[in-house]
């Protein structure tokens, strides 16, 4: 079963996200209280912690939300699934809009290990329906 590990925010742009206990998704915020969901495209970033794996032997410490990542799923690799895959996340429903973004120059993961995973494997999503998602929230694909 592919489950949520952590769900993060960040309230101002340029900070580091940071895990919180939920997070309310909703189809004009995505995130609420989130300084990035504006966007209609890129609403709501995930993330595959078996991708942070990739360049935990770097940096072991890494930590969810250090990749700008709202949701950090395990078990299910959203990469790999094509644009316009929808996903049950918890009691929502998410659209996926786009995989990879271009990173900026001044990433500090990049910076200290010379990779980032999020451009190639980052997947952003719309919110199609609205609610809560927790860690431990159970992620499956919608046929």
């Amino acid at each position: 079963m592919a489950k949520v590990v952590a769900v993060c925010i960040s309230e101002k742009k340029g900070e580091r996200k940071h895990p919180v206990d939920e997070i309310r998704v909703n189809a004009a915020e995505g995130v609420v209280g989130d300084a990035h969901g504006e966007d209609p495209v890129r609403q709501i970033s995930l993330l595959a912690d078996e991708s942070v794996d990739k360049l935990r032997d770097r940096m072991p410490q890494l930590a969810p939300g250090d990749f700008a990542e709202n949701i950090l799923i395990e078990g299910l690799i959203p990469y790999e699934l094509p644009v316009g895959t929808k996903l049950q996340v918890g009691e929502t429903e998410l659209e996926m809009t786009q995989i990879g973004k271009e990173c900026h120059f001044g990433c500090e993961i990049r910076q200290l290990t010379g990779d980032c995973v999020m451009p190639r494997e980052g997947v952003f999503a719309r919110v199609i329906v609205p609610g809560a998602i927790r860690a431990g929230d159970e992620v499956r694909v919608v046929a």
